[in-house]
């Protein structure tokens, strides 16, 4: 109790000064952990020294998704994801639909999906895209079910030669020739989806990639 109540200086010596809780990287001072306590004295406050956050590009990319008005939006993304991270992807692509963004995304399941059915509950099928890689007859039985529901659904019967990976590569770039920015769910080793994002970057489109792993 004595040392609880020697603490008291951190509420009264400096009301205005921010404490922040979270990781090593928090800018801010430290309320000291019960262990530097006992063995440092409960008057010892360690403080981080300052830095800078490490990447604004990041965060000016990720606020561009509200701003600037409603624009045509690429979902791009893997197929191998859990329900949890589907389920957050598809209230992303309602949230855009319902703010007049216009979603361009391919067929596949995961991602393209995901993406698929939020756009779906918006009930605005005008502002939903999906360009396949390949016919409709080449895409899994539960794809062609839900792509049933789209409105704006452009077929590849000629790249049916094609191998899948080829394939999509030419999809890929046709939906980023009608976008102007891009979102992407990936691995750090989803080759083609790393491919996609750099070819926007050299577009110039806005490009907000969000890793998985």
């Amino acid at each position: 109790m004595k040392k609880l109540g020697d603490m008291s200086f951190l509420e009264t010596e400096d009301q205005d000064s921010p404490f922040m809780f979270g990781s090593d990287e928090v800018v801010g001072p430290k309320v000291p952990t019960q262990a530097q306590s006992v063995v440092e004295g409960s008057g010892t406050v360690l403080v981080s020294e300052y830095k800078p956050i490490p990447d604004i590009d990041y965060l000016q990319e990720l606020l561009a998704i509200q701003q600037q008005g409603p624009r045509a939006i690429g979902f791009f993304g893997t197929r191998n994801m859990g329900f949890m991270h589907q389920q957050l992807i598809e209230i992303l692509s309602y949230a855009m639909v319902i703010t007049k963004n216009h979603i361009y995304t391919s067929g596949a399941s995961g991602t393209n999906a995901a993406v698929i059915r939020g756009a779906l509950r918006a009930e605005q099928p005008e502002l939903l895209t999906v360009i396949l890689p390949q016919s409709l007859q080449k895409q899994p039985p539960e794809s062609q079910e839900l792509l049933a529901k789209v409105k704006n659904l452009f077929e590849k019967p000629q790249n049916d030669h094609l191998p899948l990976l080829e394939a999509s590569r030419l999809c890929n770039n046709d939906i980023l020739s009608h976008v102007q920015q891009v979102i992407c769910f990936a691995f750090h080793d989803s080759r083609l989806l790393m491919e996609t994002c750099q070819e926007a970057k050299i577009l110039r489109k806005i490009v907000t990639l969000f890793y998985l792993d």
